[in-house]
């Protein structure tokens, strides 16, 4: 079926976005647990990599926008959706924690005290296996979005949740009732401590970001020059203005990348609403080569998220925690990890392929012997 060129235009910035953010992950992901903590903050390939990791939240951005896409989908769809991908966060878990920890002699124990743990500590496979990480934050969001769905029929209501998210992100930081089990779900939602990278506060208001622009964008009759034209000054507002928050108290509105404030939302949606509108110039100009290999990542994002993460972390058992000084020899890693994640993801959409093709031979020779 041949597209129509707005929507194809549109197809191809939400591709380039989240294809270039997906990619970004592997050069950040293999920094963060390979490099020591020197060559990350004092090396120029550290201060590259730290700016790369800003670019990163566009995901969320993108899966807000994506959300208006998908069609018209019931309270129920949605929340289905939020619990397969709750489960495949927690799959994860067990894939790149639990088994090599049952099956290869665990991890160093250098890499278990940075969690904060100690090594050989039982609760050491509750830890892993309940950490908080992005594939839980976009579970709980579509979710929690499932359920207020009907409350979410305006796009102003998108961005005043959005900001209502961001403005109490800090305040709620950290809340528990010291009742096991709700804590957690305390943490998932509004967590400042590690054992939840991305709670709910503040980092599902990057995904109403999204959708309340795409609400936009389908209001304007799928005008995607309206829309893009509207990022530009949105972007430049939030970054100027979460920056001015930052500068006032660094500690309160940023403080630390994961648990941010509201200052640090602010800019960091800034910052991404800019990168979003400047991909959407770009993509005219990409190579068709280099653009299809961005579209297949941004087509299998939540395969190759899975897949590079557990190659990172059973990496660490050849390759050693927070031991790589050399520039060099970690930029040889990320190409390695990343040839690594094409190839597995190539060779189980191959499997699904052929698995695909069986059953529909088999449902055809049903239907002839039926005749």
């Amino acid at each position: 079926m041949e597209v129509k060129t707005k929507n194809k235009k549109r197809i191809d910035t939400i591709d380039l976005v989240r294809g270039v953010s997906v990619l970004l992950m592997i050069p950040v992901h293999v920094m963060i647990v390979y490099s020591t903590m020197d060559t990350w903050n004092n090396t120029l390939l550290g201060e590259i990599i730290q700016v790369a990791e800003r670019g990163t939240p566009m995901f969320l951005v993108v899966m807000g926008l994506s959300f208006v896409f998908s069609g018209k989908l019931s309270m129920l769809e949605i929340g289905f959706r939020g619990i397969k991908i709750l489960a495949l966060g927690y799959l994860l878990n067990i894939t790149r924690f639990i088994i090599p920890m049952v099956m290869f002699g665990g991890f160093p124990d250098d890499f278990v005290k940075a969690n904060g743990l100690t090594p050989g500590d039982p609760q050491n496979y509750v830890f892993y296996t309940l950490l908080g990480d992005i594939l839980q934050l976009a579970g709980i969001s579509l979710i929690i979005m499932g359920i207020i769905i009907k409350i979410i029929k305006n796009k102003y209501a998108a961005l005043i949740l959005a900001v209502l998210i961001m403005l109490t992100s800090r305040a709620v930081s950290g809340f528990r009732f010291d009742i096991v089990g709700i804590d957690y779900l305390c943490d998932l939602l509004w967590a400042k401590s590690y054992n939840v990278y991305f709670p709910v506060f503040p980092w599902m208001s990057f995904i109403l970001i999204g959708l309340f622009f795409g609400m936009w964008y389908k209001e304007q009759n799928y005008n995607i020059r309206f829309m893009f034209g509207k990022m530009l000054p949105f972007g430049l507002g939030m970054l100027l203005f979460g920056g001015a928050l930052c500068y006032m108290n660094y500690d309160y509105h940023f403080g630390d990348y994961y648990h941010l404030g509201p200052g640090g939302t602010i800019v960091l949606m800034g910052v991404n609403l800019l990168l979003i509108w400047l991909g959407n110039i770009v993509v005219k100009y990409i190579n068709p080569t280099l653009f299809s290999v961005i579209s297949y990542a941004s087509k299998n994002v939540t395969s190759f998220y899975f897949i590079q993460w557990v190659v990172i972390y059973w990496g660490i058992l050849y390759v050693g925690y927070s031991q790589q000084s050399n520039q060099l020899k970690i930029v040889a890693i990320m190409i390695l990890i990343t040839l690594i994640t094409f190839t597995v993801l190539w060779f189980i959409n191959k499997i699904k392929e052929i698995l695909k093709q069986k059953r529909s031979e088999q449902s055809s020779e049903k239907q002839i012997a039926i005749k």
